[in-house]
């Protein structure tokens, strides 16, 4: 099943919820070593759980801003595709395209945009709209 993210009136397609789950695996995987939430805990505990509220808005948007920086640090064999199972590895394996440099821009959406700058997106329209952002079926 398709996911996406919702604002107001606004989706934006993501893609499998396998690929969702390994984007936010891959985050707390190298970049929380107390664990999931320990340390974006607005990223991980509200967003990727389905519900994030306006008044959370600047706090997430600054963890994504710290995670997008840190994941440009990693190269992409450093990918989690499944925080519990990491004997689980991506669909397309290590067959990547030439393009993707590091683990900041390895997650392309389904519509072929950067997952972290449609996560940022979302993050700025529910700022201008102070609604919900919410996980959504597409």
């Amino acid at each position: 099943m398709a996911i996406g993210l919702q604002v107001a009136n606004i989706t934006s397609e993501i893609g499998a919820s396998s690929f969702f789950h390994a984007f936010f695996s891959t985050i707390s995987g190298n970049l929380e070593p107390k664990g999931w939430g320990s340390r974006f805990p607005t990223l991980m505990n509200d967003l990727y759980q389905g519900t994030l509220t306006a008044d959370k808005n600047q706090a997430c948007l600054r963890e994504m801003n710290i995670v997008k920086e840190e994941l440009r640090r990693l190269p992409p064999a450093k990918v989690i595709w499944d925080y519990g199972d990491r004997s689980k590895a991506p669909p397309w394996g290590t067959n990547i395209a030439k393009d993707i440099s590091d683990l900041s821009n390895y997650f392309v959406t389904s519509t072929g945009r950067d997952l972290i700058d449609t996560i940022l997106d979302a993050l700025d329209a529910q700022q201008i709209t102070q609604q919900t952002l919410k996980v959504v079926p597409c």
